[in-house]
């Protein structure tokens, strides 16, 4: 497949923009053979800000001789008017829902900045961090008289990304979610590890593919037997039978992202 010249995206917010690139990465990854430049301009609130965006927007295109991608999630009205004056190929998410939506629900939007993420909540608030710090504290085994407490506790291979998927699910959904690393004796055992049966019910394991794994453990260990093609191939394929045997859920995490990932977990083990 030919690939397209690299092309600019600007997502414009007037709050933070994760909201606008939450969506720009759904769409963007559709179109597998372009390179996307992003550049995120959040806290876009105000004409004058709006007229320097747009001012970079133009420049881009003029520079490149092609037309910018400008993803908004702008409130105002009026600013959406004048982003529209912009060289860019302007996508507006509010123009492309909320008219639809007022006319299907009989009543105007507020269109309140940064309404997306809601009010405050210092009680959810303290829960993520009560959750990271469960994270981290519970690493790879570490801390197991923690385990009572624990929602969740990830079974894995040495370096097969329980880690991020932990943190993602404690900084998003606020869980007290463990890791336990299973070596390569206790692999080879082929049985659940005895200080791990009283927590069965909370069990979830992880494989990826031995390759990705190699490639994680490298970064440690490179040119080690531990981060060998073979050793990795080998401790998933047992980490496989162990699961089956076991009769623990699992994910078979292949080419997903950490937040794919996180979700698969939660509805693998019911949460």
């Amino acid at each position: 497949m030919t690939q397209s010249p690299k092309r600019t995206v600007f997502l414009i917010s007037d709050h933070t923009g994760i909201t606008v690139q939450t969506i720009a990465k759904t769409l963007l990854s559709q179109f597998e053979s372009v390179v996307f430049e992003r550049v995120t301009l959040p806290f876009v609130d105000s004409p004058e800000k709006l007229r320097q965006a747009c001012g970079r927007i133009d420049t881009q295109s003029a520079q490149s001789g092609l037309k910018p991608i400008v993803l908004s999630s702008l409130t105002d009205s009026r600013l959406r008017a004048q982003l529209r004056c912009c060289q860019g190929l302007v996508l507006d998410v509010f123009d492309a829902f909320i008219g639809a939506l007022e006319k299907e629900l009989s009543q105007p939007a507020s269109r309140v900045v940064g309404r997306a993420h809601g009010a405050p909540d210092q009680a959810a608030g303290q829960r993520r961090i009560k959750a990271l710090r469960f994270a981290l504290r519970t690493e790879d085994g570490v801390q197991i008289e923690d385990y009572p407490r624990a929602d969740l506790i990830v079974l894995g291979a040495s370096r097969c990304g329980k880690t991020p998927v932990c943190l993602y699910l404690a900084m998003h959904n606020g869980l007290n979610v463990a890791q336990y690393s299973l070596n390569e004796d206790e692999l080879a055992a082929g049985v659940l590890p005895g200080l791990l049966w009283p927590y069965r019910a909370k069990l979830c394991g992880l494989l990826v593919e031995p390759l990705q794994l190699a490639a994680n453990r490298e970064e440690r260990r490179p040119g080690s037997g531990y981060a060998s093609a073979g050793q990795c191939a080998k401790e998933i394929e047992a980490a496989r039978a162990l699961y089956t045997a076991e009769q623990i859920p699992f994910l078979d995490a292949k080419s997903m992202s950490v937040e794919e990932m996180a979700v698969r977990l939660l509805r693998c083990c019911k949460l």
